[in-house]
């Protein structure tokens, strides 16, 4: 399976980096070092533009179905996607044993086998 993918993604001098965006600037997020990025932490770096230099920000949600319900996936870690409920009815959050991460908002650890329907849906 490709990585999943969450939140914000800007495209600068035509690479896509996993993005922050704050008021009037954008991090831009690596995994290996390349010029003019700074080290933030083992295997992070870091490097602030601003919006002007992007070719594009967007937002990705990677969306999918499991025990045919609608869910967001949120991440993954060895064979498990963590997933969070979308289908906004509580007796079925309830009847799928779901954790209950807050008001309304139902979230659990999914094995990637039983998940189907994997799609990536942007947002510019």
């Amino acid at each position: 399976m490709d990585k999943i993918r969450e939140g914000y993604y800007a495209v600068w001098r035509g690479e896509e980096f996993p993005a922050s965006p704050s008021h009037d600037e954008v991090r831009l997020y690596t995994e290996v070092p390349l010029a003019g990025f700074k080290a933030a932490l083992p295997g992070r770096f870091v490097k602030t533009v601003p919006y002007d230099e992007l070719d594009r920000l967007h937002y990705v949600v990677t969306r999918c179905l499991w025990n045919d319900q609608p869910f967001v996936i949120l991440g993954e870690h060895d064979g498990w996607l963590r997933v969070e409920y979308t289908g906004g009815r509580a007796p079925v959050a309830e009847r799928l044993k779901l954790e209950r991460f807050d008001r309304g908002v139902y979230q659990a650890w999914a094995p990637v086998t039983e998940i189907r329907e994997i799609r990536e849906e942007v947002y510019e």
